[in-house]
């Protein structure tokens, strides 16, 4: 990725993706790891995380098991803890899903007298953040989507899923990884989707595949974004609940027109096969920032009135670095908590892609969880 990208760091590798950690329920779920950056994203991804970019670029989640099943959220603890309550928004029936399985949760579970824990708890693991699907592996992954997404229907919420594994992704940076060749992704795509469901379900469609394709060459690009703009129309087909978003990368990333000229070939203007766009995962950027940003790629990708945005707010508290530091960047702060109801025109959701605290490479491993820097995002 760019330096001003995000980057995705999958969990295990330092810059770009998740790392396959085995959840401790025996449901073989892997947390997500945050990731550093590139131009374009703060931030790389590691697989039980998200990243980073320009600022810089998003990070990804470390790299899954066969049967690993990375997540943004607070997912791994055996015991499930009381999601918080977001209020439910009109077009978005019922309050976001919490995952019951997560780094962050199996901390606070086995340090309950840490004098951080309540900090970290009540403003960390309380609350609904993504679950990330980023390993390749096509035998198992309708089983684990349909888990969460099942969960999430019997509690009445709405989950958050990312797919992660197109091809060259993180153009062979910290996060690279996905499945070996587009006909193997469309064919994991096409079981990605068997397991949404009927009911509503948010899906972030692979980040940075769009904000950073400029390492591929414009054959290989077009190729890529015929794909996802598939995906998008397989997703929907297969769920007419789900809302599918796509990459805008983000505010210090590519200019708004740019991005949403990369975005409508990629098929984000099309009502069959997209809901709108989605900014700032893994990144810092100010909520305000990305709302001004998101509404001129929107302006300019055209499309049906009803394209919206959400915003990943989960580390942008108080904005970007000055320096452009990305990893584990000191004095940043937890932003909006998740909601489906943002009170602003045309964004539709503020959501936690990123868990706060799995580190981007600097505070710890990447995509791995760390305490210190969870509570530093965290304090008041």
């Amino acid at each position: 990725m760019v330096a001003v990208a995000a980057v995705v760091v999958a969990v295990g590798t330092a810059t770009g993706m998740l790392s396959a950690l085995g959840g401790r329920d025996g449901s073989g779920e892997v947390r997500p790891a945050s990731a550093g950056d590139s131009p374009g994203r703060v931030g790389v991804r590691v697989l039980p995380s998200r990243f980073g970019a320009p600022s810089a670029a998003p990070s990804a989640p470390a790299s899954l098991s066969a049967s690993a099943e990375v997540s943004g959220s607070p997912s791994s603890s055996p015991k499930a803890r009381k999601p918080s309550p977001d209020k439910p928004r009109p077009t978005a029936a019922g309050r976001l899903y919490r995952h019951p399985s997560s780094q962050v949760l199996d901390w606070v579970q086995d340090n309950p007298r840490d004098w951080r824990a309540d900090v970290i708890r009540s403003r960390i693991a309380d609350r609904p953040a993504a679950v990330w699907f980023a390993d390749y592996t096509p035998a198992t992954i309708t089983s684990r989507v349909r888990a969460v997404t099942a969960r999430a229907a019997a509690q009445g919420r709405v989950p958050v899923v990312v797919a992660y594994a197109v091809p060259d992704r993180d153009c062979g940076g910290a996060s690279q990884g996905g499945a070996p060749d587009l006909g193997a992704y469309d064919a994991w795509i096409d079981r990605f989707a068997a397991g949404l469901g009927s009911r509503e379900v948010i899906v972030v469609l692979e980040p940075d595949a769009i904000a950073q394709s400029d390492c591929l060459p414009e054959a290989g690009r077009a190729d890529r974004f015929a794909s996802l703009a598939r995906a998008g129309r397989v997703l929907k087909a297969a769920n007419p609940k789900a809302r599918v978003y796509y990459d805008a990368g983000h505010s210090g990333w590519n200019p708004a027109v740019q991005q949403a000229a990369l975005l409508k070939r990629a098929g984000a203007a099309s009502a069959a096969s997209s809901d709108g766009i989605f900014s700032n995962v893994s990144n810092f950027h100010t909520t305000s920032a990305e709302i001004a940003y998101d509404r001129q790629v929107l302006a300019a990708l055209g499309g049906p009135p009803g394209l919206g945005a959400v915003i990943d707010t989960s580390r942008n508290g108080n904005g970007a670095p000055r320096d452009g530091e990305w990893c584990d960047p000191a004095g940043r702060r937890i932003g909006r908590a998740p909601t489906l109801d943002t009170g602003e025109a045309r964004i539709d959701a503020y959501l936690w892609v990123k868990l706060p605290g799995e580190s981007d490479g600097c505070k710890g491993a990447p995509g791995t969880f760390s305490a210190s820097y969870a509570y530093d995002l965290a304090s008041p």
